[in-house]
């Protein structure tokens, strides 16, 4: 055992240092991680600032050449207006050309696009080898025609234009409709150069490190504003100058060095939120061991804790203020029958509260959350398992106080007492069987006292009845002829009969009481009937009963203790007729049976059936009906069933009851017939 943990420690150890140092290497991967993440995050803001701050400055610079363009086209069409000279429309031609150095050209045409004046402008003069404008299919013909279709100024494509110098320009044509009382009076065209627009309407806002310039859809640049830098990182933004009959797109490009790390900003928060970390790093390194310490510790606690609860055999639960559960150990779950789950977080009323009791449970847990808590010793109460059964439970609750002194909920201990009623049940059932074992014993004593003294009695009452028989039988004819000699020798014969009856009736208990073996005889059922109907005559007319007896046809004769057997019938007989004397059932029948039983042996079985129509047997009677000394009569000892269940068991049968239909008892015991 000491080898086998010796050698289990090292691998132990082994393994919590390779999970310790791989969480302290996913640690500082992590931190890398952000760091590097949260630079390349700073350098992705930088650029989408300059990005956005480089689409600002498009949109501004579209928007400045979209105006200027408009001014200059209200100031053209000022030049037509009041129908002017040549002279005077050269003047004011000229003047515009100086103050818009982005025209290089004005030319009034007439209504088939002949040239009818001109100005140039002194900055750039357009070169003579230009595409006359009467040309139809020349850009200046196109933009005129179609001015006209839409009667509004429109501009035509760009085209380039060499020059002298090699160099040449990109030209574009605006082309301005001229009306005299609703109809065209000829066209006004004037033209700009798109390098120069750049350099005046663009220019004063672009610094040394950007680049604008007018593109064709396809990206094809037409002039150019600007030298871009090469190697460097380049941002481009472009915005569409939408015009009437042509459209332009107007790209802006800036290049910039890559962030520096330092200079900006966030990226030194991070630098410092590294330090940070790092030193944050060295004070969990140094306190590394303490925790895990700490750790084993409370984990050992948990576990003892833990093992110790599951080992208990008393139900612990744990409930908040609000009465909601919030734990229960594994002997309360068996107890019960729920799992935990079914538990937790579960309130009034709980689920193992019987129905019929919710109640009085609800109300009794209200005073308890009321602060009167209940003695320490505990009290007892029911609660129902999950299958329904009902079992009775020894509670004991205590508040619980946490660490700061507050209280938080009750904590409960039960126990299961069924086993301690059972056993207490079975002890009190002892006790009664002793008792009643004792008070047996007194009677058997009693009996046997009373058969030993009243058998001279009895035997004397016998003689003196056959002596007086013997004297009526040899009286003179005088007497032997009056009328009540004969009533009077019948009535002497019968008290003959029933002391020596009695006096065999003495016997049989005697014997049943010393437990010897009795003269089992074969009896007929109408026998054992017919001896016991003078008995029962007497007392059945006196409550006025009926008593109805039936004998079924060949059936063979029992074998038994007779003089026993009559008691039974007599017993039985008796306990019908009594039952019968507080009913208010107005046909009283007293209902004696004897058939043949069906039986499964192999040998036969009579049954005796005695039914009444009394108020019936009630269920906790009946639980407890053939209990020595248990009776419902002031008078009775209850003996009379227990001894008649008795004596049809020693000869093999079994005394029943049930229900008797509409009302009533029904009482029946089997005894053997003869083979």
């Amino acid at each position: 055992m000491n080898t086998e943990a010796s050698h289990r420690h090292p691998l132990h150890h082994w393994h919590s240092t390779w999970r310790r140092w791989s969480l302290w290497t996913a640690l500082v991967l992590l931190v890398v991680a952000m760091l590097v993440t949260l630079v390349w995050l700073a350098g992705r803001y930088e650029a989408s600032q300059i990005q956005a701050r480089l689409e600002r400055n498009t949109a501004d610079a579209a928007s400045e050449i979209r105006a200027a363009l408009n001014r200059n086209l209200q100031s053209l069409q000022a030049l037509n207006a009041g129908d002017p000279g040549m002279l005077a429309w050269e003047v004011s031609a000229s003047e515009l050309l100086r103050a818009q150095r982005e025209l290089v050209r004005i030319e009034w045409r007439d209504p088939q696009m002949q040239l009818r004046n001109f100005v140039q402008s002194p900055y750039r003069p357009v070169a003579p080898q230009r595409r006359s404008g009467s040309d139809p299919n020349s850009e200046s013909g196109l933009a005129c025609a179609n001015a006209s279709r839409q009667s509004s100024p429109s501009y035509s494509n760009s085209y380039y234009l060499p020059s002298s110098d090699g160099l040449g320009v990109e030209l574009m044509e605006l082309c301005l409709p001229l009306m005299s009382g609703g109809e065209p009076n000829g066209y006004l065209v004037g033209t700009y150069s798109l390098r120069d627009i750049l350099d005046d309407l663009v220019g004063d806002h672009i610094t040394r490190s950007q680049e604008v310039s007018f593109t064709e859809a396809d990206g094809t640049r037409l002039a150019v504003l600007g030298i871009p830098r090469r190697g460097s990182r380049v941002f481009t933004a472009r915005h569409l100058l939408d015009l009437p009959g042509n459209t332009l797109v107007l790209r802006m490009d800036a290049w910039h060095s890559a962030p520096s790390l330092f200079p900006n900003v966030l990226t030194a928060l991070v630098t410092a939120m590294a330090a940070a970390l790092l030193t944050v790093m060295g004070i969990l390194v140094r306190d590394n061991r303490r925790r895990l310490k700490a750790e084993h510790d409370l984990g050992d606690a948990l576990a003892f804790r833990k093992a110790m609860e599951d080992s208990l055999v008393t139900g612990l639960r744990a409930r908040d203020l609000q009465g909601r559960i919030t734990y229960v150990n594994p002997a309360f779950c068996e107890m019960v029958g729920f799992e935990p789950h079914e538990l937790l977080g579960h309130s009034t009323p709980a689920p193992y509260w019987p129905p019929e009791l919710v109640d009085e449970y609800s109300k009794r847990q209200a005073i308890r959350f009321a602060g009167h808590m209940p003695p320490r010793e505990g009290f007892e109460s029911v609660f129902m398992h999950k299958d329904g059964t009902r079992f009775p439970v020894l509670i004991i609750e205590a508040p619980l106080i946490n660490a700061q002194g507050k209280h938080t909920g009750w904590m409960s201990a039960f126990l299961d007492i069924s086993e301690q009623r059972r056993v207490e049940e079975l002890s009190r059932a002892s006790q009664e069987r002793l008792q009643a074992t004792a008070r047996l014993a007194t009677v058997g004593e009693m009996a046997s006292l009373l058969s030993h003294e009243l058998n001279q009695p009895l035997a004397a009452i016998a003689s003196y009845a056959t002596g007086s028989v013997n004297l009526l039988e040899n009286a003179p004819p005088e007497l032997r002829n009056h009328a009540l000699w004969d009533d009077v020798r019948t009535g002497m014969q019968q008290i003959g009969r029933q002391a020596e009856r009695a006096g065999k009736v003495i016997k049989s208990v005697h014997d049943f009481v010393r437990r010897r073996d009795q003269e089992r005889v074969a009896v007929d059922a109408q026998g054992l009937l017919d001896a016991i109907q003078p008995l029962i005559s007497l007392q059945a007319r006196k409550l006025g009963i009926r008593v109805q007896t039936t004998v079924a046809s060949g059936l063979p004769p029992a074998l038994c203790d007779r003089t026993m057997v009559e008691q039974v019938l007599l017993n039985l007989a008796r306990n019908a007729m009594q039952a019968m004397d507080d009913t208010s059932v107005q046909d009283r029948v007293l209902t004696i049976q004897a058939r043949r039983a069906a039986s499964n042996t192999t040998h036969g079985w009579m049954e005796f059936i005695v039914a009444d129509q009394g108020v019936g047997i009630p269920e906790d009677v009946a639980a407890q009906l053939f209990n020595p000394f248990f009776t419902t009569r002031a008078e009775g000892m209850g003996l009379g069933l227990s001894l008649c269940r008795t004596v049809v068991e020693q000869h093999g049968g079994f005394l029943g009851f049930s229900q008797n239909t509409p009302r009533g008892t029904v009482f029946t015991f089997t005894l053997p017939t003869v083979a």
